[in-house]
C-alpha cells in the first residue's frame, strides 16, 4: 500500500451516532473494528466510507464538517457531520496514523471549499452511474493553495480597518484616502494570513520525517509482530524511533514503560515496576503472581498485546525472568511473556542495572528467559547529535571501554576549552545527585535579585511524589536574574529551542505571571511559558504536571542527563563508579568544542566485558539477517522483473 492511501485508510474502532434535532444519540452503532477510509464517491464528493468487513457505509462530507482533535495522541476523535446529523466517534487508533488521516481530510475537505457543485437530492436520485468509491489522491501543491486563498480572503474579509470610514462622502478626498488605506491594511492582513497558511500546509505536507534505512528495518519488524530488541550507541535516534512506534500502534492494547519514571515520561508511559505490579520483585514467584493478580494490575497484563521497555540497560536480569513468567502465569498462555509483543529498548553499554551493596545484578541480556523471548536484535549505527567525525570516533572508543592515547591527548586538551558564552556557563555533568541539589541551591543563593517561584498546577495534588518520579521538573521552580537554565521539552526544535538547550534568566515579565525571559546559547531569546506533561501513574490513571519547561542548570546528574543533547559541558570524571558512565557523560556534549573535562583519568573509562560480548555476537547476528534481507529484496525484485 503507497503512503497516500496509509494517510486515507486507517484501522479503528468507530461509533457511528444519528444525532436528533436536539444533539441527542438515539441511535448508535458501535463498529470494534472498522476500516474507516476517505475517497471520492460516483458523483466525485468527498466521502468517508466505514466498513467492518460487510456492507460498507458512506457519508457524504458536505458543508460543515467539525473536527475534534484534543485526544489524537491517545488515538481518539471524532467527526462532526452537518446536514447528515452524523457523528463518528473514532479510538484506538494508532495515533501517527489518525493524525495523518485527520490532516488529510481538513485540507482535502478546505480545498474543495466554495468550489464544491451543490447536487441536489433530485439530480441524487435521478444519477444512472453505478455506486464507486475511490481512495482520495494525496494532497497537491494546489490544494494547498486553494486553501491559502480562502483563508488569506477570509482573513482579509474579517479584518477590521483601523480607525473609521468618514461620514461625509462628499469629502472625496478624505473618502479617497480612507479606501487607499483600507485596500493596504486589507491587503497586508491577506498576505500575512497567506504566509501563515503557507507555512503551516507545508509542514503539514512534509510532516512525515524519514527514518533512516536501520530505523525502518526495526519498525517494519514490529508492525510485523515481532518482538524486538533495538540498541545503539548514543545519539543514534532510539528515543525518536521510539515515538514512531508507540505512535504506529493501537493505543488500547500498547503499554509503552521505561526502566526510570523520566524515561517513562518521555515515551508517555509508566514505570515497568508501575505496570508490572510485582513491587520490586525480590519475593518468591508464587507471591508475585498472587500481586499481579489484583484488580486493575491483572487487567493491565490481559489487555496488553505490545509491551514497550525503554532505558533496558538498567532492568536487572532477574527482575525480567520474573515479568515472564508472571505473564505466563496471569494471561494463562505458555507462549513467552504470555504471547505479548516485546519492543525493548537501551543501551547495554550505557548505564547498568543499580546494584544495593555486595548484592550480584545481571543484565536483562543474561536473563533466562531473554533468548527465547527476542526474535530480533538490531543495532543502530548512524549517529544523529554529534556531527564532527572525530568526536564520533572518539566516543565510539570510550563506549567499547578503550581509552588510546590520542583519545586521552584530546579530552585532556578540553581542560582549556571556553564554552561559556553570552553569560550561559558550562553546565557540570556529576555522578551523585547530592553535588547537583548542593551546587545549584549555593549557585542560586549568592545570586543578587528577587527570586521568583512558581509552583505546578498538578492534577492530583495527593500523588505529588508519583507525578514527581516521571516528571523532568520540579513541583516548584526558583529563579533569578542570571540564573542558569536548561529547557526540558522539546518547543520549537527548528529555532534550536529543545531538550537541553541550555541558557540564562535575563528578566521577568512585569505583568500575568512574571513570566522569565530566558536567553539559548542558540540565539532565541523567548519568554518560557508552562507546559504540561501528561503520564500513566499508579493504576493506570493519567496525571499531569503543568509548569515552566525549565531547571537550573549550574549541575546537573548523568543519570538525569541521560537522552539529552546539551550545548555546553563541564565534566569531572573522578568519582565515576559504574561502567558506562564515564560514556554517558561525554555523549551528552554535542560537540569536543563544547566540552570541558576535568581530572581526566583514562582509567575511569571502562566496559563491562559481558556486554562487549553480547555486543560482539549481536553484530554477527546483525550482518546475517541483513545479507538474508538482501536475498529476499533480490529475490522480489527479480521475481517482478519476471512478471513484468
Amino acid at each position: 500500500m503507497q503512503g497516500a492511501e496509509l494517510d486515507a485508510r486507517i484501522r479503528c474502532s468507530v461509533t457511528i451516532e444519528r444525532l436528533s434535532p436536539s444533539g441527542q444519540a438515539p441511535k448508535r452503532q458501535v463498529i470494534r473494528d472498522a476500516s474507516l477510509a476517505l475517497g471520492r464517491n460516483e458523483l466525485r464528493e468527498l466521502v468517508l466510507q466505514v466498513s467492518n468487513g460487510s456492507a460498507p457505509q458512506s457519508f457524504a462530507l458536505r458543508g460543515e464538517v467539525r473536527l475534534f482533535t484534543r485526544f489524537v495522541r491517545d488515538g481518539k476523535s471524532s467527526l462532526q457531520l452537518g446536514p447528515a446529523q452524523v457523528q463518528l466517534l473514532i479510538a484506538n487508533c494508532p495515533p501517527d496514523s489518525l493524525g495523518r488521516f485527520l490532516r488529510l481530510l481538513r485540507i482535502k475537505h478546505e480545498a474543495a471549499g466554495k468550489g464544491a457543485k451543490t447536487i441536489t437530492e433530485r439530480a441524487r436520485l435521478l444519477c444512472s452511474l453505478p455506486r464507486t468509491f475511490d481512495t482520495i489522491s494525496p494532497v497537491q501543491a494546489r490544494d494547498v493553495q486553494q486553501v491559502c486563498d480562502q483563508r488569506a480572503h477570509a482573513s482579509c474579509e474579517a479584518t477590521p480597518v483601523k480607525g473609521q470610514a468618514p461620514r461625509d462622502r462628499g469629502n472625496s478626498g478624505l473618502w479617497s484616502k480612507w479606501r487607499k488605506r483600507a485596500r493596504t491594511e486589507s491587503a497586508e492582513a491577506s498576505d500575512a494570513a497567506d504566509m501563515k497558511c503557507s507555512k503551516k500546509l507545508s509542514l503539514l505536507m512534509h510532516s512525515r520525517m524519514k527514518l533512516s534505512q536501520e530505523q525502518s528495518i526495526v519498525l517494519s519488524a514490529v508492525l510485523s509482530g515481532k518482538n524486538v530488541f533495538f540498541t545503539g550507541s548514543a545519539g543514534t535516534g532510539k528515543s525518536y524511533l521510539l515515538k514512531k512506534i508507540v505512535g504506529s500502534l493501537p493505543p488500547k492494547s500498547t503499554y509503552a514503560t521505561a526502566s526510570t519514571g523520566v524515561a517513562a515520561c518521555h515515551v508517555g508511559g509508566t514505570t515497568l515496576h508501575a505496570f508490572a505490579g510485582i513491587g520490586s520483585g525480590k519475593a518468591p514467584l508464587d507471591q508475585c503472581i498472587e500481586l499481579a493478580q489484583r484488580t486493575g494490575v491483572r487487567q493491565h497484563w490481559l489487555s496488553c498485546q505490545h509491551l514497550i521497555i525503554d532505558e533496558i540497560s538498567m532492568v536487572e536480569g532477574k527482575f525480567f525472568d520474573k515479568l515472564e513468567a508472571v505473564a505466563r502465569a496471569v494471561r494463562k498462555r505458555d507462549d513467552p511473556f504470555g504471547g505479548i509483543q516485546l519492543i525493548i529498548c537501551g543501551d547495554f553499554l550505557q548505564l547498568p542495572p543499580v546494584s544495593k551493596g555486595n548484592e550480584e545484578t545481571k543484565f536483562c541480556f543474561q536473563a533466562e528467559s531473554w533468548r527465547k523471548c527476542i526474535h530480533v536484535n538490531m543495532e543502530l549505527t548512524e549517529v544523529r547529535r554529534q556531527t564532527e567525525k572525530s568526536f564520533i570516533s572518539l566516543l565510539r572508543t570510550i563506549r567499547l571501554g578503550r581509552c588510546t592515547d590520542e583519545v586521552t591527548r584530546q579530552l585532556l586538551q578540553t581542560a582549556t576549552n571556553r564554552v561559556e558564552r553570552d553569560g550561559i556557563l558550562a553546565t557540570r555533568l556529576c555522578t551523585h545527585k547530592d553535588d547537583v541539589e548542593l551546587t545549584n541551591e549555593r549557585k542560586l543563593q549568592q545570586l543578587p535579585g528577587e527570586l521568583h517561584s512558581y509552583e505546578a498546577v498538578d492534577s492530583d495534588p495527593m500523588l505529588v511524589k508519583a507525578i514527581d518520579a516521571q516528571c523532568p521538573v520540579s513541583h516548584c521552580i526558583q529563579l533569578k536574574p542570571g540564573a542558569q537554565v536548561i529547557l526540558t521539552k522539546n518547543l520549537d526544535v527548528s529555532r534550536g529551542l529543545v531538550n537541553g538547550a541550555r541558557g540564562v534568566v535575563v528578566e521577568f515579565e512585569t505583568e500575568g505571571k512574571g513570566l522569565p525571559r530566558v536567553r539559548f546559547l542558540c540565539g532565541v531569546t523567548e519568554v518560557i511559558k508552562l507546559e504540561r506533561w501528561v503520564f500513566k501513574g499508579p493504576s493506570g490513571i493519567y496525571l499531569s504536571r503543568q509548569q515552566l519547561p525549565l531547571k537550573l542548570a549550574w549541575a546537573i546528574s548523568i543519570h538525569k542527563s541521560q537522552g539529552m543533547s546539551l550545548d555546553c559541558v563541564e565534566i569531572s570524571l573522578s568519582r565515576v563508579f559504574e561502567s558506562g558512565q564515564a560514556y554517558v557523560a561525554l555523549s551528552r556534549a554535542r560537540s569536543l568544542e563544547g566540552l570541558r573535562v576535568l581530572d581526566f583519568d583514562p582509567n575511569v573509562v571502562r566496559a563491562n566485558p559481558y556486554v562487549l560480548q553480547f555486543y560482539s555476537h549481536l553484530q554477527k547476528e546483525q550482518l546475517l539477517f541483513q545479507a538474508s534481507l538482501h536475498r529476499c529484496t533480490e529475490a522480489e525484485g527479480k521475481e517482478n522483473w519476471k512478471c513484468s
